[in-house]
């Protein structure tokens, strides 16, 4: 069983059991925007989405708070986002920090396939929606890289940006998806043009402007050539 450690603010620490994994993707809540992000990733060869937002099922065990991520090339890279946990029933919701690493040489082939490949990296920090729900566009949202011992912000915004996890919360239930042990991704925000994302380490930070942050932090080796 897969599950996630978390300091609840205002509550404490609690472990959160992990059955179902859910990304969401092409999220952002002004859609035109999300139409030339379409666009741009179609001249890259990534294909469009049927329909947006788009929600792609991850396996069960694709989800880790380590430090270390281990790629089979350096073509991968983050996303600074949101993650929203079910907890013991529907009405037990949790936000925290999350960074969606994916597979940008395998994204041409299939962004489903793309997401499968490395495990959504948790943050340690949560907080409890029913008491953020009013506040949670107000938060930071941001992502930096590490180069050569440099980091650097790629990512600099606001859930605002994003569709609410109350949009989500009420396609989940319609859909029979709004289950105890699932672990929902928010989608990202854009990242800074000019900042290689293709990094040595990822960064991520959630925060509510009074001293609560909820962290993602870990760095990417690259495995050794496969023996062909």
């Amino acid at each position: 069983m897969q599950s996630v450690e978390l300091d609840v603010v205002g509550v404490g620490a609690r472990r959160v059991k992990i059955d179902w994994i859910l990304n969401g993707g092409y999220a952002g809540r002004d859609q035109s925007e999300v139409q030339h992000h379409i666009d741009e990733l179609a001249a890259l060869g990534v294909p469009a989405p049927k329909t947006t937002p788009t929600l792609y099922p991850l396996s069960q065990h694709l989800v880790s708070q380590g430090t270390l991520l281990q790629a089979p090339h350096a073509r991968s890279s983050g996303e600074a986002e949101w993650a929203m946990i079910v907890g013991d029933n529907p009405d037990d919701i949790l936000i925290a920090a999350a960074c969606d690493h994916t597979d940008r040489a395998l994204e041409v082939h299939g962004v489903a396939w793309s997401k499968q490949s490395f495990p959504d990296m948790i943050g340690d920090v949560a907080w409890r929606y029913a008491d953020i729900e009013a506040s949670l566009d107000g938060f930071t949202l941001q992502g930096w890289v590490s180069h050569g011992g440099t980091e650097l912000l790629i990512q600099d915004g606001t859930p605002a940006q994003l569709l609410s996890p109350r949009y989500w919360i009420d396609r989940l239930r319609a859909a029979g998806l709004l289950r105890a042990g699932t672990l929902l991704l928010s989608g990202t925000i854009p990242m800074t043009p000019g900042i290689d994302q293709f990094a040595e380490g990822w960064r991520v930070a959630l925060a509510d402007g009074a001293g609560n942050v909820s962290r993602v932090a870990y760095r990417v080796d690259v495995l050794p050539r496969a023996w062909e």
